[in-house]
């Protein structure tokens, strides 16, 4: 087994590709040990050390090291346990169907705006924004403002905010003159 790594637009992240399935349509984020009950991949990873967060998307894991971290080290030991874990043919998370994707909560009085806003997030963001090891994902409008969750290689990614601004804001403008502006609702 061959498990290639990438770079990503966050230095703190890198992109781990171990040829098959991970999440499939579904994703994962940890960002503490102590959640990561269904997911004995995820609690490995953080017991190395100097792990701050993990994502797992669709057939990719995206690891976030601490500050005082070093790649040169903790690279080596993340792709062992990841070698070991998906040789043996385990599931990153434990009691997830891959092949499902899940569905998204909608509200029944969505409006039209909100509905053409998530549709452009899934369709046209998100697949971007997974290419980088990270996701977004719809949180609310209001008020002509789009709010949204980064995810990943995104949190906390130093370029997050041009990201925001320039790519996905310009985006949703022009496709939906109601929005006025896109935040981080993390921020919020």
């Amino acid at each position: 087994m061959f498990i290639q790594t990438e770079a990503t637009p966050n230095p703190a992240t890198i992109k781990f590709l171990p040829g098959r399935p991970v999440m499939g349509a579904a994703t994962a984020e940890y960002t503490a040990e102590s959640d990561t009950g269904n997911s004995p991949l995820a609690k490995r990873l953080f017991q190395l050390g100097g792990v701050k967060s993990i994502f797992f998307g669709g057939d990719f894991i995206s690891v976030t090291k601490t500050d005082d971290a070093l790649w040169d080290q903790l690279r080596i030991h993340i792709l062992g346990i990841l070698m070991q874990h998906f040789t043996a043919g385990l599931p990153a998370v434990e009691g997830v169907d891959i092949a499902v994707a899940p569905t998204p909560v909608i509200p029944e009085d969505e409006d039209e705006i909100t509905k053409q806003i998530r549709e452009l997030i899934e369709t046209r963001v998100r697949p971007a924004v997974a290419n980088d090891g990270g996701d977004i994902v719809f949180d609310r409008f209001e008020g002509g403002v789009v709010y949204l969750h980064m995810r990943g290689a995104c949190a906390g990614c130093p370029s997050s905010t041009l990201t925001l601004k320039t790519g996905i804001e310009n985006m949703l403008k022009h496709f939906v003159p109601e929005v006025q502006a896109v935040e981080n609702a993390a921020e919020f």
